[in-house]
C-alpha cells in the first residue's frame, strides 16, 4: 500500500478545534481551491469543514485507465467517516442527513472548466430527514431535484435539456413563470420525473452498479454517490473544454485536479439566505471597491450560470436579514487582501444569516485592472515595485493594445449591458459556438451572441472578436472567461430577446430585429451595443501602463544584478519604426530589406534577376541603389541616435518573380486564342528562365549569404545605399547608427569574404563623402553549424543576432509553413510536442543559442548578442533566452511593451 498521503482535512472538528492539514503553499498537491480553503481555515475564517483528495491521485487514477490507486478508496472512506464524526451527522441519515458538495480544484484557476456536484447525500429517505431538520419541504425537494439533475448530467452525461424541458413543462402546468414559484409538491413530482429520465437514459451495461432488480435506478447509497462523483470530477480534467482552456493558458495536462468534498451550506433556505461571488477590488478597471454579485435564496451555481439577474454586492448589507453577514463579509475582504497581498476572488454563502466562505483565490482581472491594482498596492505599502512588475501577465498587455471605438465617430447605442471585459469589437452576429468557429475560419469577424455562455462554448468564445450575453452578471461565465482572454464582452443586455433556434434577436422597446450575419459593434468598457460597424482606433501607451513599463525598464537596466537586457523592434519602414519608438523600442533589431522590393519596385528586381545583358543589369542596379538609399535615409532619420540593424537580402531570388504556373496558364490561353509561336516565344523563354531558378527546397537553397556570394553586385548595391544614407545624414548633423547583418552564415569563410567586400564599400563611401562611418558588421545565426562553430565566426563579427525562426526549422528539420498546417496540431494533441516550437522556443534550440553565446564570447568578449526571431516577443521564450545570455530581444512593434515587461520578469525570476 502506498505511504503517500492522498487526503487532507480542513476546518474544525467536533470540539471546534482547527484540524486543517494543508496550506496555501500546497496548490500543486491540493489544487488552488483546496489549498486556499485550508489557508482560510488556518486564519480563522468561517469555512465549512471537508477534505481534499490530491491532484496526484487524479493523475494516477487517469494514468491507470480510470483505476483507483491502491489504498485510495480506503483513505477516502476514512475521511468520509472523519467528516461525519466532526459534523455529528451521517450521509444519507433519514433523520438529520449530512450533505456535501464535490468540486474540482486544479493547481491553476480554470473557472467553469471542470465539474461540480452539489447536495450529494440525498435519497428518498434522507430528503425526509432534511424536511424534519429544516421544517421546509420546498427547500428539501428543491435540493433533491437539483442533486438528481446535476448528478445525472455531470456524472452520467444525461442531457441537461431533458431536465430543463421537464421543469418548463411543470411551470406551464402549474401556471407559474419562475422555478422559485414551483411548490414543494411540484418539486416532489419533478424528483420522480427526473429519476425516470435517469433510468431511461443511463445504460445498464455501462453502469451495472446502478442496476437494482433488473432496472437502472438513481443511486441511493451516499458512498456510491460520492465515489461516482469523485470519478466524474477526475474525468472532467480531460474534457474538451478543460483541455482547450489549458492550451489557451499554457497549463500542463500533467498536473491533474484535486477534488474537494465539503459540507454543504445553503443559500436557498429562504430570505435570510444568499449566495454570491465577489472581488476585493474591481477586476474590470482596478477601482478599490467591493465588487460582485449575490442572489437571495439561491445556490452558487445560479449566480455564475446567469440564470437569474443578480444584485450588486454593495447592496448586501442593506438587504433585510443579511445586514450582519454583509458587514462581516466586508471585514473578510480586508482580511483576505491583507493576508494574500493581492486582489482576491471570493465565493460565499449565507445560510439563515450565518456567513460561510466557500472559496478564495487571487482574482483574475483585466490588464487595465492589473496595472491599477499593482500600482496602488505599491502606494499602499502592500507590495514592492519588483512584486508589482512580477504580477502583471505580459500577454495581458495585448488587451491594452486592442482597438477602441473612434471617439470622433457618431454612435447610436442600440442597447446597454454590463461592462464585463474592456476593448471594442466589430463583427457579424452568430448564435452558436460552432458558427463562431466557422466564421473565424472563413476570415469573417463575428460577435458571439448568447443568452448566457457555458463552458462548452469556449471554442466559440476563443474564435469570436467579442462576446455578448443577455443574462448574467460581471462574475458570470462569459465575463470571467472573456476577461481572462482579453476579449471584449458585454453581459446582461436585458433588452435582447434572443431566439437561437430562429437565429434572431428582438430588441425590446424598438422595432429592431437582428439576424445572423448582421453587423454589430460592442464596447466592453462602456457596456454598449451599436448597430453596424463602428470605426476602431488603436490604444496608446499612457498612465498606469507607462508607469509599470518604466519600472520594468529600470529592472531590465539595473546593473546590480543579472545582465542588462534590451528590447528592440523588427521594422521595415519609417511608419513601423516610429511606432516602435513610441512603444518603447530602444533600437531596430531587424530591418528586412526584401520588404523594400515590393510594389512598383518589384519590376526593377525582376529585371535584374532575369536579364542576361550587362548594361540592363547595371541600369537595374542603379535604380535599386536609388530607391534603397531613399529607404535608408527615411529609416535612419526616424531612428536618429538609435541603432538600426539592416539585414542584407535573404530570400531566394525566385520569390521576387511571377508565379510560373500563372504564366503557363497565360501562354495556354493565348495559344488557344490563336497566338503564333513567334508571338509566344518571349513568354516561353521567360517561363523557362523562371522554372530554371526554382529550387526543390528553397529554404535551404540559394539565399542569404549564398545569394551575396553568387550575385556580388547585390550586396555591393545594398551596402553602398546604407553607407550613403548614413553619410548624407551625418552631413546634416544627425546621428545615424546603421549596422549591417549578413544572413544564413554557416561557415566562417562566408562571413570573412563578405565582410571584406562590405568594408571596402564603406571605405569608398567615406572617401567620396569625406566622412567617418562606424558601421558594425555582424551575422544572423540561424543554422546549427553556425552555433557549433560560433567561436570561429565570432572573430569576424561585431554582433550575432539569432534568427530563431529558421534555427527552429533547421534544428527540427521542420518546414514551418508545412509543419504548422499539417502535423504540429496533431503533435500537440497527442503530446508529442508540449508547445508549438515556432511560438515558444524549444529547449533544444535554446541549448544551441547558449552554445553559440558561450563559444562566440570565448573568442570575442565584446560580441553583442540578440534575438530577432518571433520568439523575441514571447514571454516564455524571453525567460529562456535571458538565461541563455542574450543582450537583447527584438520583436514586432506591438509586442514591444510585452517584451519590456517579460524581460524584466526574466531578470527578477533569476535573482
Amino acid at each position: 500500500m502506498s505511504t503517500q498521503q492522498r487526503v487532507y482535512r480542513f476546518g474544525v472538528d467536533e470540539h471546534g478545534t482547527d484540524v486543517t492539514e494543508g496550506a496555501s503553499s500546497m496548490n500543486y498537491t491540493l489544487g488552488g481551491k483546496g489549498a486556499n480553503l485550508a489557508e482560510m481555515a488556518r486564519i480563522g475564517l468561517p469555512v465549512p469543514p471537508g477534505f481534499t483528495i490530491t491532484c496526484q491521485t487524479c493523475v494516477e487514477y487517469s494514468g491507470a485507465n480510470n483505476t483507483w490507486p491502491d489504498g485510495a478508496l480506503d483513505e477516502i472512506a476514512q475521511a468520509e467517516d472523519d467528516l461525519e464524526r466532526r459534523m455529528g451527522k451521517k450521509l444519507g441519515d433519514p433523520n438529520d442527513p449530512l450533505l456535501v458538495s464535490v468540486r474540482s480544484g486544479a493547481p491553476f484557476s480554470m473557472p467553469g472548466m471542470m465539474d461540480t456536484v452539489l447536495n450529494l447525500g440525498l435519497n428518498d429517505e434522507s430528503v425526509q430527514g432534511l424536511i424534519k431538520q429544516t421544517e421546509n419541504p420546498r427547500f428539501a425537494w428543491d435540493s433533491y431535484r437539483r442533486f438528481i439533475q446535476m448528478f445525472s448530467n455531470v456524472v452520467l452525461d444525461v442531457d441537461a435539456d431533458l431536465f430543463e424541458n421537464a421543469i418548463t413543462q411543470k411551470k406551464v402546468v402549474a401556471g407559474v413563470r419562475n422555478d422559485s414559484d414551483l411548490s414543494a409538491e411540484d418539486l416532489e413530482e419533478l424528483v420522480a420525473e427526473f429519476k425516470e429520465i435517469f433510468s431511461s437514459y443511463v445504460s445498464a451495461e455501462i453502469h451495472p452498479e446502478l442496476v437494482v432488480d433488473g432496472e437502472v435506478c438513481f443511486p441511493s447509497d451516499p458512498s456510491l454517490q460520492l465515489r461516482l462523483a469523485i470519478q466524474a470530477v477526475f474525468g472532467s480534467w480531460m474534457n474538451e473544454r478543460a483541455i482547450l482552456y489549458r492550451k489557451q493558458h499554457a497549463i500542463s495536462d500533467d498536473l491533474g485536479t484535486a477534488v474537494n468534498v465539503q459540507v454543504m451550506v445553503f443559500g436557498n433556505k429562504g430570505e435570510t439566505s444568499a449566495t454570491g461571488v465577489a472581488f476585493t477590488r474591481n477586476p474590470a478597471d482596478g477601482t478599490k471597491e467591493f465588487y460582485g454579485d449575490f442572489l437571495v435564496n439561491a445556490q452558487g451555481e445560479d449566480v455564475v450560470a446567469g440564470i437569474r439577474n443578480t444584485e450588486p454586492i454593495t447592496d448586501l448589507k442593506k438587504t433585510p436579514g443579511l445586514e450582519e453577514a454583509g458587514a462581516e463579509l466586508e471585514q473578510v475582504f480586508v482580511t483576505l487582501e491583507n493576508h494574500y497581498r493581492d486582489m482576491c476572488d471570493i465565493e460565499f454563502t449565507i445560510e439563515q444569516g450565518k456567513l460561510w466562505m466557500l472559496q478564495t483565490r487571487v482574482g483574475k482581472r483585466t490588464a487595465t485592472a492589473a496595472l491599477r491594482i499593482a500600482i496602488e498596492m505599491v502606494e499602499e505599502g502592500l507590495i514592492t515595485r519588483d512584486e508589482a512588475v512580477s504580477r502583471i501577465d505580459p500577454s495581458q498587455l495585448d488587451q491594452l493594445l486592442h482597438p477602441q471605438f473612434d471617439t470622433t465617430a457618431k454612435v447610436d447605442i442600440l442597447a446597454r449591458g454590463l461592462n464585463a471585459s474592456p476593448g471594442a469589437a466589430v463583427g457579424k452576429v452568430v448564435f452558436s459556438s460552432d458558427d463562431a468557429v466557422a466564421s473565424a475560419e472563413a476570415g469573417e469577424p463575428c460577435i458571439l451572441v448568447r443568452w448566457e455562455t457555458n463552458p462548452d462554448d469556449l471554442k466559440g468564445m476563443v474564435a469570436a472578436e467579442g462576446i455578448l450575453t443577455s443574462h448574467g452578471g460581471k462574475t458570470s461565465h462569459a465575463a470571467v472567461i472573456a476577461r481572462g482572454m482579453g476579449t471584449p464582452c458585454v453581459c446582461g443586455v436585458e433588452s435582447f430577446r434572443i431566439d437561437a433556434a430562429k437565429k434572431e434577436v428582438r430588441v425590446e422597446g424598438t422595432d429592431t430585429v437582428l439576424h445572423e450575419g448582421d453587423m454589430i459593434s460592442i464596447d466592453g468598457a462602456q457596456g454598449i451595443v451599436v448597430l453596424g460597424a463602428v470605426p476602431l482606433v488603436s490604444a496608446e501607451l499612457s498612465g498606469d501602463l507607462e508607469t509599470i513599463l518604466s519600472w520594468a525598464d529600470d529592472i531590465r537596466r539595473d546593473a546590480s544584478f543579472g545582465h542588462l537586457v534590451g528590447v528592440r523592434a523588427n521594422a521595415d519602414n519609417p511608419e513601423d519604426a516610429k511606432l516602435s519608438r513610441e512603444l518603447g523600442a530602444e533600437a531596430i533589431g531587424l530591418c528586412r530589406t526584401e520588404h523594400m522590393f515590393l510594389g512598383d519596385r518589384k519590376q526593377i528586381i525582376q529585371t535584374f534577376i532575369l536579364t542576361d545583358e550587362p548594361d540592363v543589369r547595371q541600369h537595374a542596379l542603379a535604380d535599386l541603389l536609388s530607391v534603397q538609399t531613399k529607404d535608408f535615409l527615411e529609416m535612419f532619420r526616424e531612428m536618429d541616435g538609435k541603432n538600426v540593424i539592416v539585414r542584407l537580402l535573404d530570400p531566394p531570388l525566385h520569390e521576387f518573380l511571377d508565379d510560373p504556373r500563372a504564366l503557363e496558364v497565360e501562354i495556354a490561353r493565348a495559344e488557344a486564342q490563336g497566338a503564333t509561336a513567334e508571338e509566344l516565344a518571349p513568354k516561353r523563354a521567360l517561363l523557362r528562365r523562371i522554372d530554371g531558378m526554382i529550387e526543390s527546397n528553397p529554404m535551404l537553397g540559394l539565399r542569404g549569404v549564398r545569394l551575396s556570394i553568387v550575385f556580388p553586385d547585390l550586396p555591393l548595391m545594398q551596402v553602398r545605399a546604407i553607407a550613403s544614407a548614413a553619410a548624407t545624414l551625418k552631413a546634416q548633423g544627425l546621428d545615424p547608427r546603421p549596422e549591417i547583418m549578413v544572413p544564413l552564415v554557416s561557415m566562417t569563410t562566408e562571413l570573412a569574404q563578405l565582410r571584406s567586400v562590405i568594408e571596402r564599400v564603406i571605405d569608398d563611401v567615406e572617401r567620396e563623402n569625406t566622412v567617418e562611418l562606424d558601421i558594425p558588421i555582424g551575422t544572423m545565426i540561424e543554422l546549427p553549424r553556425a552555433c557549433v562553430t560560433a567561436n570561429e565566426i565570432a572573430q569576424h563579427a561585431d554582433f550575432f543576432s539569432f534568427g530563431t525562426n529558421d534555427l527552429t526549422q533547421t534544428t527540427f528539420g521542420f518546414s514551418r509553413d508545412d509543419a504548422e498546417s499539417k502535423f504540429i496540431p496533431i503533435y500537440l494533441h497527442r503530446h508529442v510536442l508540449e508547445s508549438n516550437p515556432f511560438e515558444t522556443i524549444d529547449d533544444g534550440v535554446v541549448s544551441l543559442v547558449k552554445m553559440a553565446v558561450d563559444r562566440g564570447r570565448s573568442t570575442n568578449p565584446k560580441l553583442d548578442l540578440g534575438v530577432c526571431g518571433e520568439h523575441g516577443g514571447d514571454p516564455r521564450s524571453i525567460k529562456k533566452l535571458y538565461r541563455a545570455g542574450v543582450d537583447y530581444v527584438s520583436c514586432s512593434p506591438y509586442r514591444v511593451p510585452i517584451a519590456r515587461l517579460a524581460a524584466a520578469q526574466a531578470k527578477l525570476s533569476d535573482r
